[in-house]
This record gives structure tokens, sequence and C-alpha cells, in this order.
């Protein structure tokens, strides 16, 4: 879920939450006057539990984004149509008569919640306004689709044949794999011991010719004239004198 401070710092998101006025009367009455459309700045203090101070500081700080909302000073000809339309506003809310009327619509009072810091009925506001939000988006959410190990299977149903069929796929794969890599391995025992065969017949072929070279060197004991007797290696030398 969103951090609260996100509607503190954000413009845009509080933009995107303006609309959700209903939040207000879920977390507190909210009295309007008579006309049921506006209150005044007292009763937005009163329901924000904060003093008139802190409310015009902030009024102060984001007039405009306020004005934007709604918020609107009546004065002159402007007020007393309004205090005649709406059952005489200033003779039943104040005892004198005002020059003008500060009015805030419920837009506005929501802005006020996403911006007053300092009182818990506004930090109460912003929360039911994120897990609202929360709420509508793990609904509109799709569910992701099980992975076949995770879905729960009942007997006799549907999905024990789907099931089987998965296993039986995944074990003919492995299966093919495994006979694969057994020819490979197959194949390679065939060329070492082609390899071995190799070796001996060569190891054949020297100690043939080392013998060979031993009858040379017996039936030739004396050199001819003009003719070198062949060299044997010191080794065959010492084998001979013994």
């Amino acid at each position: 879920m969103l951090p609260e401070n996100a509607l503190l710092e954000s413009r845009a998101m509080r933009d995107s939450f303006a609309g959700r006025t209903h939040v207000l009367d879920k977390v507190k009455a909210l009295v309007m006057l008579p006309d049921g459309l506006h209150v005044t700045t007292r009763m937005v203090a009163d329901y924000f539990e904060v003093d008139l101070k802190t409310l015009q500081k902030l009024l102060e700080r984001h007039r405009n984004e306020l004005d934007e909302s709604g918020f609107h000073i009546m004065r002159g000809a402007e007020l007393r149509e309004y205090e005649t339309d709406s059952m005489s506003v200033s003779s039943e809310s104040y005892p004198q008569r005002r020059n003008s009327l500060a009015l805030w619509p419920r837009r506005a009072i929501l802005n006020v919640a996403m911006l007053l810091r300092d009182s818990a009925v506004a930090r109460r506001v912003r929360t039911y306004l994120l897990d609202v939000e929360e709420a509508s988006r793990r609904a509109t959410r799709p569910e992701p689709e099980p992975e076949p190990w995770e879905r729960e299977y009942e007997p006799g149903g549907t999905d024990i044949g789907d099931a089987l069929h998965h296993i039986g796929t995944v074990l003919h794969g492995m299966s093919t794999r495994l006979d694969s890599v057994d020819r490979k391995v197959t194949q390679t025992q065939h060329v070492v011991n082609a390899i071995n065969v190799e070796l001996c017949a060569t190891r054949q072929d020297v100690l043939r010719l080392d013998a060979r070279m031993e009858l040379l060197e017996d039936a030739w004991p004396t050199p001819l004239p003009g003719v070198q007797r062949p060299h044997l290696p010191p080794a065959r030398r010492r084998k001979r004198r013994q």
C-alpha cells in the first residue's frame, strides 16, 4: 500500500483522489450547512479538531489548490442572495450579519484532509483513502494462473487427467534426454576402445621391430668392410653383453 505521506507530498496524487468525498462521512460525521453542499471555516476546523489559526495557515499555503477544489468566499449581493436561498445562513449560523462568508464544499474539505498534517482525523481520512484504493486494485487485478503443481485437485476431477498428461510429457522429455546422453556415452566408449586397440597394435609392432633388431645383430657379429654395423641403444648393448 502507498504510504500516507504520499498524499501530503504529491499534488497529482491528491487530484486523483479528489472525487472520493464519501470517505469523509466514513471517518467522522460531517455537519453541513442548510444547503447540504457547503460548510464554513469554523465547521471545517471543528471537523478536523484543529484551531482556526492552523486552518488559516493551510489556506494561505495552498490557496490556489483549494480554490480549484471549490473553496470560495462570498461577498455583497452574492452573499445576500445565498443567505436568502439557504434559509438565512447568517441569521442562524452567525448572530451578527457578516460582510463575507467562506464556503467549503466536500471536495475542498477532502483536499484539506490530504494536506493537514497535525490532525488525527485528517490522518484517518488519508489512511481510509489508501485502504480503499488498495482494495480496489486487488479487486481489479487478475489472479495469476497457478502452476500445475500448485493446483488443488479433487478426486475424480478432470484436472487429474490433465496433470497426469503433463507429468507424462515431462517424463517422456526426460527419458529422451537420458537416451541421448546414453548414446553419446556409448559412442565415446567406442572411440576409447578403438584408441586402446591402436595402442596395443603399435606396441606389438615395436616389440616385433625390437626382436628383429636383436636377430640382425646376432646374425651379423662382424661388420663387413665399408658397412657400418647397426647402432644399438645403450640398453640393448648392456643386454647383449650379458
